[in-house]
């Protein structure tokens, strides 16, 4: 789990690329536009900077990124359907550069949004670097999930267990799990080198979730919105460097 300075290096390449793709489809984000031509955009962009999606065909996932709307938490498909104004969108994205995968979600509001929508981003981007002010060489797992947790349920959203964040490098998804909860001082022990993707997932409503017919969008069991926010991050001598920035 501990990555040489040479692994590190393709790994902030990879990262760099999945934080330009959203920066670069940021401003297509709006009502009218299909998920598919969102997934187009992404994927065409992704292979002009010498990268491949790491998404596609994984466990036969069938395009480039995910793009879960409202009440859809993780994983939905791209297809026809037309972003509404009003609506939110979580857009994971993963790039592979020369072999080591990038990833990063975040949730977009489309148009005008209503202040409940609003509250649950704001809350759920906060999560995120709730988790991430526990990442230092020393502490544990566990913290990072408690950070997360004590944060979401101060403000009363819903906390999705079945879903974690997990390790990162040669495989999009790798050892150790990191839970968004837990307990302080649990877990497994952060080290220089280690690369983890943090990944809170809130919801509006209840934590319960159900998967669809599809195989793969996983939404709330009260049709509640959903958010995720999630960055790589590498362990550093002090803390931690945001592979995936903006």
């Amino acid at each position: 789990m501990i990555k040489s300075s040479e692994e590190i290096e393709l790994l902030r390449i990879a990262g760099k690329i999945v934080g330009d793709t959203h920066n670069y489809l940021k401003p297509y984000i709006k009502p009218g536009i299909t998920t598919n031509e969102l997934n187009k955009l992404a994927h065409d962009f992704i292979i002009s900077q010498g990268a491949t999606p790491s998404f596609l065909n994984y466990d036969g996932f069938p395009a480039s990124i995910c793009t879960s709307i409202n009440e859809e938490v993780v994983h939905g498909i791209p297809s026809d359907r037309v972003l509404q104004d009003g609506d939110i969108i979580s857009i994971d994205i993963g790039a592979c550069y020369k072999g080591y995968h990038g990833d990063s979600a975040w949730s977009y509001p489309v148009g005008t949004i209503d202040e409940d929508k609003k509250y649950l981003l704001e809350h759920t981007e906060q999560a995120l670097y709730e988790g991430l002010s526990m990442v230092k060489p020393g502490n544990k797992i566990g913290d990072i999930g408690y950070a997360v947790e004590k944060y979401a349920l101060a403000y009363k959203l819903g906390v999705v267990k079945e879903l974690v964040g997990h390790g990162v490098g040669k495989h999009l998804h790798e050892t150790p799990d990191v839970p968004n909860y837990g307990n302080k001082n649990t877990g497994m022990t952060l080290r220089k080198g280690m690369v983890i993707a943090i990944e809170p997932m809130l919801n509006l409503g209840s934590a319960d979730i159900y998967i669809l017919d599809d195989d793969w969008t996983i939404i709330t069991a009260d049709d509640k919105p959903s958010a995720h926010f999630e960055h790589t991050v590498l362990v550093t001598k002090d803390g931690y460097e945001i592979l995936t920035k903006r």
